[in-house]
């Protein structure tokens, strides 16, 4: 079966490394704080002004004053620090964040990414999206495979505003993982039950699959 969005989140968190100061975007990319693997420690930074965030509150235990960029509740960890914007997009483009999760409208196989305007329709502003991929060393996409209609959002050119030029390093979605390469997107990981031919179907971009293509396991 495909991924669901928190499969998607707890995929990516297998990419989290001991010490790493990690950013999570809006959508899929936040719930990647309910998973991050025991033994390591990772201090999570929100551009709204946040350093060391925890994973989402228990019902009934939320702080309307702690949220993150998105607007969601969310809890803190001994040690957490306060600040404001300015400071919070100077730590990023500073380079101090060795990881971005973002969600994307669109991502190309040499590793363009959209995900902050879709023309014709209402945006409150650019949000950090385009600050974030052109300072952090590590960028990973959190995303559905294919958008409502159906259609690849794995392409060969994004059609939508460009957010950042070749800066993913690799995509997640509910049916693989995928790394970029020169050659375009590397399948070196597929859903239980989601078949070669099912993936290369629904990405537009090129594609081939990793000789040691494995399942993704939790």
């Amino acid at each position: 079966m495909p991924l669901n969005k928190n499969q998607i989140a707890q995929r990516i968190a297998q990419e989290l490394q001991d010490g790493y100061y990690v950013n999570l975007g809006i959508g899929i990319p936040t719930l990647v704080a309910n998973y991050i693997p025991e033994g390591i420690e990772v201090v999570l930074q929100s551009e709204n002004g946040l350093l060391g965030m925890g994973p989402f509150p228990f019902e009934g235990d939320e702080d309307a004053d702690l949220i993150n960029a998105g607007k969601q509740t969310i809890t803190t960890l001994p040690g957490s620090a306060f600040f404001d914007s300015a400071m919070s997009f100077g730590m990023i483009r500073a380079g101090k964040v060795q990881l971005t999760v973002l969600g994307a409208m669109e991502v190309a196989d040499n590793g363009d990414i959209a995900n902050w305007k879709i023309p014709g329709k209402m945006v409150k502003g650019m949000g950090g999206a385009m600050d974030l991929v052109a300072s952090a060393k590590n960028i990973i996409v959190a995303m559905q495979h294919t958008d409502k209609a159906g259609n690849s959002k794995l392409l060969s050119a994004c059609t939508l505003p460009i957010t950042g030029l070749r800066c993913v390093k690799k995509v997640v979605t509910d049916l693989g993982v995928f790394d970029i390469t020169p050659e375009g997107f590397v399948c070196i990981e597929h859903a239980s039950d989601v078949s070669t031919d099912e993936i290369a179907a629904k990405t537009a971009g090129r594609l081939r699959f990793a000789d040691d293509l494995k399942v993704i396991t939790f």
